[in-house]
């Protein structure tokens, strides 16, 4: 890896802004594999080094990756002035600057990655990879063989296309029905928008799957952790498809 200076390294680990850091290196509060090292810029290597604030080792995340069982009445978002974001759940991490890849509603819980890595992010939200995501749904209104049709063929949602073909199975039909839905875009309130078009309201909405990655059906709405590396690959795959 390349290296880093120290001042950027502990602030991006979270011992404090660039500001703080720099203040704790020149009271001789930082070691460098055992050295103390008074100097801001001084640069080093973070995968082959030790760095030490007073008896505390820092460890290096270079990338962070985590699955959030993302619950109602918080938004997809790093900040906002009305709602908690799903940030606020990520209470044990050690990037400054991770983010949601993709949105779900406010209404809307499931599966949602944390992460800091911008390739990985933009991989699977990419138009050209159409990488798929499931969601469970219940739905005001019986859910037909005829809609399951028009879902397949597209459909009208009010813009110049129509939406992609979607997989839509039915698990229960009834007034309230259960379903499960794949697409393979994310056109803003989507599938809420293919219900209204065959004249039917969306109640309840998770997403299950993103790509080949499942959500972890023993995180409670609002827990969290980190993906395996297992998952990861998994990620990693489903970008290059």
């Amino acid at each position: 890896m390349s290296q880093i200076r120290l001042d950027k390294f502990l602030a991006e680990m979270q011992v404090g802004t660039r500001s703080e850091v720099k203040k704790l290196i020149r009271a001789g509060k930082v070691q460098i594999d055992g050295k103390l090292c008074k100097i801001p810029e001084t640069k080093f290597d973070p995968e082959q080094t030790t760095v030490m604030v007073g008896q505390k080792e820092i460890g290096y995340a270079a990338f962070e990756y985590f699955m959030l069982n993302k619950p109602k009445g918080c938004v997809s978002a790093t900040e906002d002035g009305r709602y908690p974001t799903v940030l606020d759940y990520i209470t044990e991490h050690k990037r400054r600057d991770l983010f949601p890849v993709g949105r779900l509603d406010l209404d809307t819980e499931g599966l949602l990655i944390i992460t800091n890595d911008g390739a990985l992010s933009h991989e699977l939200l990419s138009p050209a990879k159409h990488v798929p995501k499931t969601y469970e749904a219940m739905i005001d209104g019986v859910v037909t063989a005829e809609d399951v049709e028009k879902f397949a063929e597209g459909v009208d949602i009010g813009e110049k296309k129509l939406t992609k073909p979607a997989h839509l199975e039915i698990i229960k039909s009834n007034v309230i029905s259960h379903v499960r839905i794949t697409i393979s875009e994310g056109k803003f309130h989507q599938i809420k928008r293919m219900f209204e078009a065959v004249d039917k309201t969306v109640v309840e909405l998770k997403r299950i799957s993103m790509g080949a990655l499942e959500l972890d059906e023993r995180l409670a709405p609002g827990e969290y952790r980190m993906l395996t590396k297992d998952e990861l690959e998994l990620l990693r795959r489903t970008e290059l498809c």
